[in-house]
Formats: C-alpha cells, structure tokens, sequence
C-alpha cells in the first residue's frame, strides 16, 4: 500500500514539473479540454489530455514489459 502511495505522489510531482513543457506540445488546449471562466475563478477539466496521457503511459508500460 505504502509503494502505491509513493509511486503515485511521484508521478504526480513529476507531472507537475513537466506541466509547463507539455502545454508547449499542446496538451491542455485539445479539443474537449474544457475552461470555464466564472467570476470566482478559472476551472479546468483536461478530459481529452488526461485520456491520451493514459493511453500513452498505459503502451509505454505494455511495451516495457515485455
């Protein structure tokens, strides 16, 4: 349980370093990321990259596994 905690407080603090490099390739601005501006503030739902980034690791994990 303790290894799946830190795994994933790690790849989310990775994700977060790479966040500013991945919007220069286009991620958070594809079709069916959605912005909503309200007077309180910006909400972001990146539906479309959150899906493509899982495609992405899930091959990348496929193919080191093997």
């Amino acid at each position: 349980m303790v290894k799946w905690l830190v795994t994933l407080v790690l790849a989310l603090m990775i994700l977060g370093l790479l966040t500013p490099w991945l919007q220069r390739l286009g991620l958070g601005r594809l079709p069916g990321d959605m912005r909503i501006k309200h007077k309180r503030g910006l909400f972001y739902f990146p539906f479309t990259s959150v899906i493509l980034m899982s495609l992405a690791l899930s091959l990348l994990a496929y193919l080191l596994g093997r």
